[in-house]
């Protein structure tokens, strides 16, 4: 009769594969929120670790469910959801317990701005995902900067301090303002570059993971100094992101006689 029962109901068992999807999205979250207990600990080093293994079981999750096939719609609402708490509210709080309180109100404001901007990021992701009128080269840029890396960019003073000390502090109210720049790029309409939609030459396999290790390598060795030149090269990468765009765009536009 329970049999019966389940099978009426639509109830069936599903596999363990099914589920990996949700659970690094579930890891992510809880990563996230640990990073927000180390910093109320001033565990700066493992707050802002927790946030970086964070972003990278949120890279996980999305790539395995394409590969399993296993996308859903409760998966792509509890990734959003996930996303919004761990580079949206965590990295905030994080920079708040570290300087942004010694702001006063305008730290809590650009706190304020920077999670409400990650938010709104991922809504208007979401919404991207069902136009299906969008020329197929558009899938190598994303609008705006994707929440992991803005989540990424709002930290970059902080590990910038644990790498150079003290003497790179600044004030207070120059990371409020750094805080509130980040969350604006992360609504802006700037194409940054999508890793998903890009393919890899053949003869630059090689290089590009020699550049892999390398850079694990130097993430083990001197985390701090390889974190702070990644940020960098991001910050320099939006304008190039910017230029292909446009320069993409010009050459889609058809030639009036």
């Amino acid at each position: 009769m329970t049999e019966l029962q389940n099978t009426r109901r639509g109830v069936k068992d599903l596999p363990l594969t099914r589920l990996l999807p949700n659970m690094l999205t579930l890891f992510s979250l809880c990563s996230g929120l640990t990073g927000v207990r180390f910093a109320m600990q001033e565990q700066w080093e493992n707050a802002v670790l927790a946030i970086l293994l964070a972003a990278i079981f949120d890279v996980l999750d999305g790539r395995i469910a394409r590969m399993l096939n296993m996308a859903s719609k409760f998966g792509a609402e509890l990734d959003s959801l996930s996303d919004s708490i761990s580079f949206g509210v965590a990295p905030g709080f994080i920079m708040y317990e570290w300087a942004l309180k010694d702001a006063g109100g305008i730290g809590w404001i650009a706190v304020l701005l920077f999670a409400v901007c990650c938010a709104l990021r991922l809504a208007r992701f979401n919404t991207m995902l069902d136009n299906h009128e969008r020329p197929a080269w558009t899938k190598r840029f994303f609008t705006g900067v994707p929440a992991p890396a803005g989540a990424s960019l709002g930290l970059f003073p902080l590990v910038l301090v644990l790498e150079c000390g003290d003497t790179a502090r600044l004030m207070p109210e120059l990371y409020a303002f750094w805080m509130i720049f980040v969350g604006g790029l992360m609504v802006s309409r700037l194409p940054t570059f999508a890793l998903k939609g890009w393919r890899i030459e053949r003869p630059w396999i090689a290089p590009l993971f020699v550049g892999v290790v390398a850079f694990a390598a130097a993430l083990i060795t001197n985390t701090w100094l390889a974190l702070s030149c990644a940020g960098l090269f991001y910050l320099l990468a939006l304008p190039i992101s910017w230029g292909s765009y446009r320069s993409r765009m010009k050459k889609e536009e058809p030639v009036c006689d």
